[in-house]
């Protein structure tokens, strides 16, 4: 009897230990796949919207919801002023965070300017149908039949975030009077935020050839980029930064370091050599897929199939790489997360596109 308190002390610390220990890995679950959405033509952006609908760019100038339960399509608007030419057209989109009580869509586009090819950032009002008053908020940024960019984000703070590609004019990268080859960074009525690098430049970094991916994980802004032949890339966006591009591909080896160091040159995240095409990334942590919680999905063109990079806790190292669906659907172009954990990816093949649903079983 008098070794009872021993006893309870000895059982409360092992239970103690055990608490702290590290949790069982998570069982995998099977997922299931099902074509929600075909007959597109070149989706671009998917994008879910707080009417738990998701809102779709096609790259010949139409926006629609889609209804993830049925499949059926509700036309917003067909913008007549856009330009599809090579792999220009009808590009970025996204929403107001605080869509309901501002309605509120901010999409990116190329059109002809009076014979020259340019492309602009627009934003929208939602009526309920479909969207009016536009205000153009960036204009005459470069464009070509190629490396438009052109993806959009807002983060908590709301400012816009928008990638641009070099418009086939490798030089303009690092060039801080041009707005191509960039991540630009604007409050959203299109004016320039005090803290920007610059004063006066919409210009948040630079070095960047065609990033067609960004998404934000809390205050983290990852992009993804598509390389010439080699190190297509993803990385951390940074105030300030530069990304090389032309003078360094992926990571700085060689004779890029020089301009590396003299450049504060920030190395990507993650490089592919020969490039896959990576285009739309969102990041997965939802329970319904367990073994993707934490993780970015990224959407390949030319290796046709979702990467999963499965990140450390500080979201700065990717700890682990899986791939899915190799050629099952084609090109993918873009990756949008549902609340309840419901993914979806669209192709983008130029006939019959598709969006696809990814569930657990």
């Amino acid at each position: 009897m008098k070794n009872k308190p021993l006893l309870f002390v000895s059982i409360l610390f092992f239970l103690f230990a055990c608490g702290k220990s590290d949790p069982p890995p998570t069982t995998p679950v099977e997922i299931q796949v099902t074509p929600l959405v075909q007959n597109l033509t070149l989706p671009w952006e998917i994008q879910w919207g707080p009417d738990n609908m998701i809102w779709m760019t096609e790259r010949t100038g139409k926006i629609s919801r889609v209804d993830t339960g049925t499949g059926a399509i509700t036309p917003v608007i067909t913008i007549a002023e856009v330009l599809h030419q090579g792999e220009g057209g009808l590009l970025g989109m996204i929403l107001h965070p605080n869509f309901g009580n501002i309605p509120q869509v901010f999409v990116a586009y190329n059109y002809n300017n009076a014979g020259t090819y340019r492309e602009k950032i627009v934003r929208y009002n939602f009526n309920g149908t479909t969207l009016v008053s536009p205000l153009t908020i960036l204009d005459n940024i470069a464009a070509n039949n190629i490396h438009n960019g052109c993806r959009l984000e807002i983060s908590k703070d709301l400012k816009l975030f928008i990638s641009t590609g070099d418009a086939a004019s490798p030089s303009l990268s690092q060039n801080g009077s041009s707005l191509n080859g960039k991540i630009l960074r604007l409050n959203l009525d299109g004016t320039i935020p005090a803290d920007n690098p610059t004063p006066g430049s919409a210009v948040w970094s630079r070095g960047h050839r065609n990033p067609q991916g960004l998404v934000f994980m809390n205050d983290v802004l990852y992009s993804s980029e598509h390389g010439p032949d080699t190190d297509d890339e993803i990385n951390i966006i940074e105030k300030g930064r530069n990304f090389g591009w032309p003078d360094v591909n992926g990571f700085c080896e060689g004779g890029e370091t020089n301009f590396c160091t003299a450049n504060n040159v920030k190395e990507p995240l993650k490089a592919w050599t020969p490039t896959i095409a990576v285009s739309g990334i969102d990041f997965y942590n939802h329970s319904m897929i367990p073994q993707w919680k934490n993780s970015l999905l990224v959407a390949t063109l030319k290796n046709q199939r979702i990467y999963q990079l499965k990140l450390n806790a500080a979201g700065t190292e990717v700890i682990e790489t899986n791939e899915f669906f190799t050629s099952d659907y084609g090109r993918l172009r873009d990756v949008c997360i549902s609340p309840d954990g419901k993914v979806f990816i669209c192709t983008s093949n130029g006939s019959n596109d598709k969006i696809i649903k990814i569930t657990k079983k």
